[in-house]
């Protein structure tokens, strides 16, 4: 969708105006960039609509690089681990990225339309400064992200090349309890995926690009190797459920509902960071409604079908597919699992763990970080958050970190869509969103109905939180005894609890009520 003559602030047939198109999307008008650098700095200021040139398939394309992945195929094959058998693990994903989907539309809506990144829409609900919070929680989580998918792909190239040399990998001299050779793979893997953030987002779109085709090849060609294995398709879907349909299974779909969900919850916050290069909403709806829940459910069913298979030839399901893998002698296919390991995790951890923290610490300091500074931040942070011990268990890995992580976002996703979409009902000042006298300055700089909501959405979704004995963090009847039950809704709890609270408080006044000009 190209712009056309402008025609009227926010795109609204009217007085001309440089800074609106009929199209709805905004530009700053020529003269009234934002030039105070507590607040701005290159890679915060919208992009120009001559710069939003991403299409619908560069969308989809982003998806299927992100959705096909190592920690994803680990989250449904971790369903069967836990007992589910095919065909519940698959509705389980397939119906946690249907509900994920809408918020990511919802905040991803500003992208194309002001081509803001994801901290600068936060200031609109939290303040210029309040900014700051939802940003490194959403950094945070990126982070930790970013140090598990990257050492999950220095082990996979770790494991499959001690595979490769008769295992003399495996047996080298140990650092911190782990063979050197390990640690040099994940370094190696860590400076390459630095290397390719560094050179910017059209790189990242053009890695995404043929990245997507290529890693759904390799999930192919690995359920045809397990096939053969298991002598057919009928050993794949034999498999039973071990929990069936009725009491033992509910308990532990609900917790794992939530955990699927709070596996995008993190880019539901951070997708204007890619809107933003959007040519239109039709490119943004269509592609990533194409690209998220489509490409994940075939990942899920070809995850599933897999680890049924390998429960079939093993005797016992082998929920991560490097270690599946590695147990084949066949050189070319090792060396093919080889290089569809680095490329499906180069994939995702550069669009959905860099981008996001790059631009979050860049609107911590826009004077001392941009997008590159951010994004070498991020790979430290990734490594210091020690992330081998986040990936031990199914459990840990599901019901532990996924479900923390998506009750604290799902909560922040509550205040922005209330804020966008509810209360200013999709228009924005602009201009005012770099000005400290603009009327996104709240009380110095902090938006008191955000932060409360914030506080009392976190405590709901997350207070609760369990873990049975041995198998994570938590006290066995949760961290607040009484919010246990909702502990297993976390992601739904926060988002919702934030949403109604933060809207019920703006509408009553009870915070400072931003201007609603458009610009």
């Amino acid at each position: 969708m190209t712009a056309t003559a402008p025609s009227g602030r926010s795109g609204n047939p009217g007085s001309p105006s440089p800074s609106g198109y009929r199209d709805g999307r905004v530009d700053l008008a020529p003269g009234a960039e934002p030039a105070d650098p507590r607040f701005v700095n290159d890679d915060l200021l919208p992009v120009p609509v001559a710069g939003r040139r991403w299409t619908t398939y560069n969308f989809a394309a982003l998806w299927v690089g992100m959705a096909h992945n190592i920690p994803s195929w680990m989250l449904a094959s971790g369903l069967v681990a836990l007992g589910m058998d095919w065909k519940q693990a698959v509705l389980t994903i397939g119906l946690a990225n249907v509900v994920v989907l809408v918020p990511m539309l919802l905040t991803g809506h500003a992208g194309p339309k002001y081509g803001i990144p994801f901290p600068v829409l936060a200031r609109a609900s939290f303040g210029l400064r309040g900014a700051n919070l939802p940003a490194l929680v959403r950094a945070g989580v990126a982070c930790a992200w970013f140090g598990i998918q990257t050492w999950i792909g220095g082990q996979g190239v770790f494991v499959l090349l001690d595979k490769a040399f008769g295992g003399d990998w495996a047996e080298a001299s140990r650092v911190g309890g782990q063979p050197w050779t390990l640690w040099l793979s994940f370094v190696l893997f860590w400076a390459l995926e630095l290397a390719i953030i560094y050179r910017g987002m059209e790189a990242l779109r053009r890695f995404e690009n043929w990245a997507a085709p290529f890693v759904i090849v390799g999930a192919l060609a690995l359920l045809v190797w397990i096939t053969v294995k298991a002598g057919g398709v009928g050993p794949l879907l034999d498999q039973p459920s071990k929990l069936g349909w009725g009491a033992d299974f509910w308990p532990v779909f609900f917790p794992a509902l939530m955990g699927m969900i709070a596996f995008w919850a993190t880019l539901s916050l951070n997708i204007p960071d890619f809107t933003r290069f959007g040519a239109g909403q039709r490119s943004q709806v269509l592609g990533q409604t194409l690209g998220l829940p489509t490409t994940m459910t075939l990942f899920a069913l070809l995850s599933v079908l897999v680890t049924s298979g390998s429960q079939a030839v093993y005797g016992a399901p082998v929920w991560d597919p490097v270690e599946l893998a590695a147990r084949t002698d066949n050189v070319f296919g090792l060396l093919f699992a080889l290089v569809t390991v680095l490329v499906a995790t180069l994939s995702v951890n550069l669009a959905a763990n860099v981008v996001s923290p790059a631009y979050d610490l860049a609107n911590l300091a826009p004077r001392l970080v941009n997008f590159r500074t951010g994004a070498l931040i991020t790979g430290v942070v990734g490594v210091l958050i020690m992330p081998w011990k986040l990936t031990a268990t199914p459990e840990l890995y599901i019901f532990t970190w996924l479900g923390l992580v998506g009750g604290l976002l799902g909560t922040v996703a509550g205040i922005l869509i209330a804020d966008y979409w509810l209360v200013r009902r999709t228009v924005l000042d602009l201009e005012g969103l770099y000005r400290a006298d603009g009327p996104y300055w709240y009380r110095g700089g902090w938006n008191p109905a955000a932060v409360l909501a914030f506080v009392v959405g976190g405590v709901l979704a997350v207070g609760g939180s369990h873990s049975a004995p041995g198998t994570g963090p938590f006290p066995e009847d949760g961290l607040i005894p009484f919010l246990k039950p909702l502990a297993d809704y976390g992601w739904a709890v926060g988002l919702t609890a934030a949403l109604l609270l933060y809207t019920a408080l703006m509408k009553r006044g009870a915070a400072a009520r931003p201007s609603s000009r458009s610009t």
